[in-house]
């Protein structure tokens, strides 16, 4: 996609960065029944009450009330409407939960089942279980006295644009307390609510203490955040609520632009909330500050990106395709997961076809072209349970993308994630199919997929035995659907809930607020910055255009009249080695399991 889509780009750019959309696989839509539901647990009492007092009066006083009652629900139904980030909250039927419970009891009951030999703290894998489902992020009213966040481009001109971001931040501090340099508890804006405790935030928040941890006892210097600049594509400013950017070279595609656009979304829905800060952001695939060069961590440049390994210290951030890709066509992830759910019952689990499925560019890492060896093979008699696909996005772009959106491309049962030139941003469109995911091991991660456990939310796939590993996975799935159809509930309810954009945005509001509270200096605004806010992002670009589509797709409406959630403290040193060593056995029991054909589920 990179030559034939930017043709005048420069061609090393392009090469340094993972073209992502030709990897990205034309994915699934998801399961949920019910998408809107928020608060429903809420209402039962209240609906008894008025029943009761129902009782005692005229058969004309009920009509009212129940008219009434009606109206309400109306409005509520409309405040959902008038959200731009919907909430999803998804919901099982009783039945279901009743099988589950059912399943789980057989297996129990089971002796020489391999499910109930090992802890089932670890994963499905090892011990199965009924998915408990985590409360949405907030419960939003109706009634609640929502502060609408002001867009217009007007005539677009780089004065009127700049004006507009002064007013808007002028008028978002007034109804908030203006931050301090560096705070460590958040700063509350005066419209606030506090009739809901926030929520604690998912583990996978926990990790930021772990990406800052280098910095932790001697704090960032500007000498520190500069050394990181050769490395950078651009630098991120907040000071005194409004933030300024400052490029430094050109990236691949909209990356810098999209991720942009988040940043000032985040400030528009938390305003007054972002302490000063000053940060370089790389925009490229792979992570590059290396540990083994810096014996003395602290001295490393806390440089942000999409992703890192084990071996390296960048600070990872959400990727701007949770605003957008609009060179691929792939929505914004909120009205994406829409659309996913919408789609899903047309095509239930069952009815989907029995192998692994895959589509993408094999070009971008030898893990992708290797891949297609798996396919079926019908003239040797070779059957490996995959149907693997070249992705052509210049017939792609030439066709509209008609064959190419993801919400309509959920027709198998198990969904196989494989890594890019780095992370891939097809992993949440995989997890959210409502499928097993069939992930084949990488070193490379990103914020949220450290918070993935194998074997509950994936079935662990080695690489360098992928063909028979996948074989296996989907034959065993086949043959064990309640369990396979739990593994997809939990890597789909993964996606739907803890990865919501609302814990997107805290994600970030955390992880800059503890950032911020590292600096040993006081933040200034670079000579060459230019402002940032949403008219600056979006307006330059054409009205009916693809980017300014997708942007008004994910423009925050309202100022947030919630707090954010809780976050989580750090893991200790135990927990990360529980973690990994649970990790450990799950593969090793998969892979005995591949090998000596398991498919009863006994142990090896």
């Amino acid at each position: 996609m990179k030559s034939f889509l930017f043709p005048e780009r420069e061609r090393q750019q392009q090469q340094r960065d993972e073209e992502e959309g030709a990897v990205l696989v034309p994915q699934p839509p998801l399961d949920a029944d019910d998408d809107n539901h928020a608060g429903d647990d809420e209402r039962p009492a209240a609906a008894v009450k008025q029943q009761l007092d129902d009782d005692h009066k005229t058969g004309e006083s009920r009509q009212q009330q129940q008219q009434q009652a009606s109206s309400k629900q109306q409005q509520a139904a409309a405040w959902w409407r008038r959200r731009a980030q919907m909430v999803v909250v998804p919901t099982r039927s009783v039945a279901l939960v009743i099988a589950g419970l059912v399943v789980l009891a057989l297996l129990v009951g089971s002796t020489g089942s391999w499910w109930m030999h090992l802890d089932y703290a670890s994963s499905f894998l090892l011990g199965g279980g009924v998915r408990r489902h985590r409360r949405p992020h907030h419960v939003p009213s109706p009634e609640a006295d929502l502060v609408p966040i002001p867009f217009s481009c007007g005539n677009a001109s780089s004065t009127s644009t700049s004006w507009t971001c002064h007013r808007r931040a002028s008028a978002a501090l007034v109804q908030s307390p203006s931050p301090s340099p560096s705070p460590s508890p958040l700063k509350q804006p005066r419209h606030v609510h506090h009739h809901h405790n926030p929520p604690r935030c998912p583990d996978y928040f926990r990790f930021i203490h772990s990406d800052l941890s280098p910095w932790r006892e001697t704090g960032i210097t500007r000498e520190a955040v500069e050394s990181g600049r050769g490395r950078a594509a651009f630098r991120l400013v907040v000071v005194d609520g409004r933030a300024y950017v400052e490029t430094y070279h050109r990236v691949f595609q909209t990356r810098d632009t999209f991720t942009q656009w988040g940043i000032a979304q985040l400030l528009a829905r938390y305003p007054g909330r972002v302490p000063d800060l000053d940060l370089m952001f790389n925009c490229e695939d792979m992570p590059e500050v290396r540990a083994a060069d810096f014996p003395a961590r602290s001295k490393a440049p806390p440089l942000f990106r999409y992703c890192k390994d084990d071996a390296t210290l960048d600070i990872v951030f959400p990727d701007w395709s949770f605003w957008g890709w609009p060179e691929v066509n792939i929505r914004p992830w909120a009205p994406l997961l829409e659309e996913m759910a919408a789609e899903m019952d047309r095509l239930p689990w069952a009815e989907r076809e029995p192998y692994a499925y895959w589509k993408g560019n094999p070009g971008v890492t030898g893990d992708r072209g290797d891949l297609f060896r798996c396919n079926n093979d019908s003239s040797r008699g070779v059957e490996w349970n995959a149907r693997v696909f070249a992705q052509d996005w210049g017939a792609a772009i030439r066709d509209g993308f008609r064959d190419s959106n993801l919400a309509k491309q959920c027709r198998y049962r198990y969904k196989i994630f494989v890594r890019g030139r780095s992370w891939s941003v097809s992993e949440k469109y995989i997890l959210a199919c409502d499928s097993p995911v069939l992930l084949l091991a990488t070193p490379f991660k990103d914020f949220f997929s450290r918070g993935l456990v194998a074997g509950r939310h994936y079935w662990p796939i080695d690489p360098a035995r992928k063909c028979p590993a996948i074989k296996f996975a989907v034959d065993w799935g086949n043959a064990h659907q309640a369990q396979a159809r739990r593994m997809a509930e939990e890597g789909s309810g993964f996606a739907r809930e803890d990865l919501s954009m609302d814990y997107v945005y805290d994600y970030m509001l955390h992880l800059l607020t503890e950032y911020a509270s590292l600096l040993r200096y006081k933040p200034t605004v670079p000579e060459k910055a230019v402002e940032l806010c949403a008219e600056a992002v979006a307006c330059p670009f054409p009205a009916h255009g693809r980017e300014r589509d997708f942007m008004m797709q994910s423009r925050e409406r309202y100022v947030a009249d919630y707090e954010p959630c809780t976050l989580p403290p750090p893991f200790t040193a135990d927990e990360l080695a529980g973690m990994a060593r649970r990790e450990q056995e799950v593969r090793t029991k998969v892979q005995k399991m591949t090998d000596h054909g398991g498919m009863d589920g006994a142990p090896p």
